[in-house]
């Protein structure tokens, strides 16, 4: 990415949830299962260890499209994570999210994930955001299906879903 402004870095806010990038430190807590009371009681799950543990692999995930932790405005936890993995390809651009299990049912795996494509889909290089779901997941499929994604393939056991820029570039 070139030259990020500050204004990149905002977080992205939605109706019910705030995405604020991960700090070094948080992901260094989950790492090391150290509880913030920041957290819902049931954070971070097994995918969110997974991202926390790539930091230092994929530096550009820190970054202003980079991956975010879910926060639940009226209470102020940290109930998931969400994730654009950095760089695209192609102005293709990966997303990936989780909501801890007593958040579910909610609406905000949606919610989060609609914003977050949104805001993707400004960055000059990126035109497409897409993600794979395994069809014997079918929660994620409607998150996505929600979120205003569309099915784009299908293969053997995956749906391949995508959300393109309204402006063509």
């Amino acid at each position: 990415m070139s030259s990020p402004s500050s204004s990149v870095h905002a977080d992205v806010v939605t109706k019910r949830l705030a995405l604020r990038p991960w700090t070094m430190s948080e992901a260094a807590a989950v790492l090391e299962d150290t509880r913030s009371p920041h957290w819902a009681h049931d954070f971070p799950a097994d995918g969110d260890r997974v991202v926390a543990g790539l930091f230092d692999q994929y530096p550009d995930w820190l970054g202003a499209y980079g991956h975010r932790l879910i926060i639940e405005r009226n209470s102020g936890l940290v109930v998931g994570s969400i994730g654009l993995f950095w760089p695209p390809s192609e102005g293709v651009l990966e997303i990936g999210y989780g909501v801890v299990a007593s958040r579910r049912g909610r609406g905000y795996a949606p919610e989060a994930t609609q914003a977050l494509a949104e805001f993707a889909l400004t960055a000059p290089e990126v035109h497409t955001v897409c993600a794979d779901v395994e069809l014997s997941n079918p929660s994620s499929v409607r998150v996505l299906e929600k979120a205003g994604f569309h099915r784009s393939a299908t293969e053997e056991n995956l749906a391949k879903f995508r959300i393109t820029s309204p402006d063509p570039r």
